[in-house]
């Protein structure tokens, strides 16, 4: 018995850990190891969804070595543009990311003169207007030129009264929208971006952050009902975090917060007029809890330096603190998580920003003034294309593909979501109940569990009115003998009352 017993038990770890071989076998050549997240919001091994395939340097691309690369972008023909910040350029780099077509040290003036870049941080190129929109930050403006290196317009500090003179005026990242309406993220300001028009008028600001609500600022409002105006104008004010990066996808604007400290208002999703679509969004960006850094014996939590909204709608989250990227699909559900501060290739000492083309993710890397570009694995293809199916509404058809990611990852909890819609929506609602438990998807269990119940009463209808019929029949006839009973007790009492008084 007890032999049966060892080779039952040596049998099922054989198992497990061909189990978990399978689930490291994608992440072998990564420096570190791919995770992902479980319905309880615990760290689990997962598949990759990206590998690093290979670290581009300066040298790598014939034009000496970058010094600090602190912004990329893709642009509407091909190329890549990244801000050089170091070396006061912005490098135009091919679309297979193998030779820089043209650098970009000088720009020529409206009145022929030449300017030059001084620690430049943030470009965008507009696909309208094929214009290139540069942060000159230590030039203390933004600089919109054609692509041949003529300035059309110099943004520079607003002369108005909207724009507080005490304020500085150091662009950090910049993008335009389609009408020609051109957004800055200022260092130190905290009301949100600079908004101009698009002939360089300056309008106002745009997106500023909530303020987290802590019970300590919470305090402070209940008190501050109670004070006079001579105390509340000395009491030091509670201020957002500013916004650190953004990027825009159609008519909306995504921003994002580096601050560690902060969970409100970490990604944003802007409309027109500035509302946040994710306002009530209860999703997690970054880690969902403080992770503790052996390396450094001390607890790091997720700051979001940069994000990038991909073709597919896919948003994609950049963390300074761990070097991660954080892939969510359009209604924030986590997809993958890529990379880590390492030596390697696909790890990194200082990620500082981040771009998607294709199947392809690029990060800069201002310590080892590199670009990692990371490609989409196996694994990563069959969940963007189920997830793609998916946020496109054909959920029936995204059930082969979540089925075939579950066969490289059984944990994964996106799948069981999709599956779980699927089977929903084809009114298969005992199986949609099943998958929505898995993934603790409890909006999708209450709509299957309703649908299943009204299902059940359909196919069962003549049953459950018989039922009912001879129910209430049954019942009645116990209240009416009960009441009988009653009645006839009431006549043995009140008879022997009466026997009692003829015997006295």
């Amino acid at each position: 018995m007890k032999k049966i017993f060892k080779r039952a038990v040596t049998a099922a770890l054989s198992v497990i850990l061909c189990g978990y071989t399978a689930i490291f076998t994608a992440s072998a050549k990564e420096p570190y190891d791919v995770y992902n997240y479980d319905r309880w919001g615990e760290p689990i091994p997962s598949q990759a969804g990206y590998t690093a395939e290979r670290a581009v340097s300066g040298y790598d691309l014939g034009v000496g070595a970058m010094n600090m690369p602190s912004d990329i972008f893709c642009a509407f023909d091909g190329n890549f543009y990244i801000t050089d910040t170091g070396n006061n350029r912005i490098i135009a780099i091919n679309s297979d990311f193998t030779d820089a077509v043209r650098v970009y040290d000088s720009f020529i003036m409206a009145d022929g003169t030449k300017t030059a870049l001084k620690k430049p941080s943030g470009i965008f190129i507009s696909a309208e207007n094929q214009l290139m929109y540069i942060a000159d930050t230590e030039n203390s403006r933004v600089l919109i030129t054609d692509l041949d290196g003529y300035v059309v317009r110099e943004i520079t500090k607003p002369d108005t009264e909207i724009y507080d003179s005490r304020r500085t005026f150091n662009p950090q990242r910049v993008i335009a929208d389609k009408a020609g309406n051109v957004y800055v993220v200022l260092n130190n300001i905290t009301t949100g971006a600079a908004m101009f028009s698009p002939d360089g008028e300056f309008t106002g600001f745009y997106g500023a952050n909530r303020v987290q609500p802590t019970a300590e600022i919470i305090g402070d409002y209940f008190s501050g009902l109670f004070m006079s105006e001579e105390k509340l104008t000395r009491r030091t004010r509670n201020v957002p975090s500013g916004i650190t990066s953004f990027d825009i996808e159609g008519d909306f604007i995504y921003t994002c917060t580096s601050s560690s400290t902060q969970t409100t208002d970490t990604i944003k999703k802007l409309n027109s007029a500035g509302k946040n679509i994710f306002a009530n969004n209860e999703a997690v960006f970054g880690d969902y809890s403080p992770m503790y850094d052996t390396s450094q014996n001390r607890v790091l939590a997720s700051a979001i330096i940069d994000v990038d909204i991909a073709e597919d709608g896919n948003i994609n989250c950049l963390d300074f603190t761990m070097g991660r990227i954080f892939q969510y699909d359009e209604d924030c559900n986590l997809l993958f998580i890529v990379g880590k501060n390492a030596d390697q290739v696909g790890g990194f000492k200082q990620a500082a920003a981040l771009e998607s083309c294709d199947d392809r993710l690029y990060v800069t890397d201002t310590m080892k003034n590199t670009v990692t570009i990371f490609k989409e694995t196996d694994f990563g293809e069959v969940v963007h294309k189920a997830s793609a199916l998916h946020n496109s509404g054909c959920y029936e058809e995204a059930l082969d593909p979540w089925l075939e990611v579950l066969k490289y990852d059984g944990t994964y909890r996106r799948a069981y979501l999709g599956i779980a819609a699927a089977k929903l929506r084809s009114g298969d609602y005992g199986e949609a109940m099943k998958y929505a438990k898995l993934a603790d998807a409890g909006k999708i269990y209450d709509k299957a569990f309703e649908g299943y119940r009204m299902e059940f009463i359909r196919n069962n209808f003549e049953p459950i009115l018989l039922a009912l019929i001879f129910g209430s029949i049954a019942i009645a006839g116990i209240i009416k003998s009960r009441k009988d009973k009653k009645a006839a007790l009431a006549a043995e009492r009140k008879k022997g009352k009466s026997d009692e008084k003829e015997e006295r």
